[in-house]
């Protein structure tokens, strides 16, 4: 999956930029207050997708 297309869809669900580190940015759901690392990588496996939506607790990707 796109890191674009990815982050779109957590912008969707309600979700915000916490901050950016060196290799990953932080993103948290202000709803429940549950933060993910995205990585800043082109393509992201959909697995890892999955599993930064799950811990966002917004649908999967």
């Amino acid at each position: 999956m796109k890191r674009s297309a990815l982050l779109r869809h957590l912008r969707r669900h309600g979700c915000v930029l916490k901050r950016e580190g060196t290799r990953h940015s932080l993103w948290m759901n202000p709803a429940n207050g549950a933060v993910e690392t995205v990585p800043r990588h082109n393509e992201i496996p959909e697995g890892l997708a999955r599993k930064i939506c799950t811990g966002l607790q917004v649908p999967k990707a």
